[in-house]
């Protein structure tokens, strides 16, 4: 990623914090998960020299922010889609091309598909290649 891209976000980078450099933005989702025995919420890495940041959305069993238009959980460490809108809205631009080297279900796809930004996936789990691009034709554009 560091070789391939000028920025990362990387979920999940306080698990190996000895392979990254030092940073001021770190990204804290907060899944507003009141007193339970899940995780308050994740952290991401990130490359930018900004402040770290706070996304609260509610991620709890059934229960989520937008009971409305809840989304169905396809893959184990699936992240909303409003959250992956919020990071490409506050650390990248319309027309940029951004990667995500673990699709997974295809969440940062979908988004990048509503905001305008060009998108490489790369996922292992031929199932979950066919889910993301399920989830891309299904998802209206903005």
């Amino acid at each position: 990623m560091f070789r391939v891209s000028k920025n990362q976000i990387i979920f999940g980078g306080n698990y190996f914090i000895e392979y990254l450099k030092n940073s001021p933005c770190w990204i804290f989702w907060d899944k507003d998960n009141q007193e339970s025995f899940f995780a308050d919420g994740e952290l991401a890495w990130t490359s930018f020299k900004t402040r770290t940041r706070k996304f609260k959305w509610r991620w709890f069993g059934m229960l989520q922010e937008d009971m409305k238009n809840k989304e169905f959980r396809e893959h184990p460490t699936q992240k909303p889609v409003e959250l992956m809108k919020w990071i490409l809205l506050n650390y990248s631009k319309e027309n940029d091309l951004i990667l995500d080297p673990f699709l997974g279900s295809g969440t940062t796809a979908v988004a990048c598909q509503n905001l305008h930004r060009n998108f490489i996936g790369i996922e292992i789990s031929p199932e979950y290649c066919e889910i993301a691009k399920s989830r891309l034709r299904q998802h209206p554009l903005l």
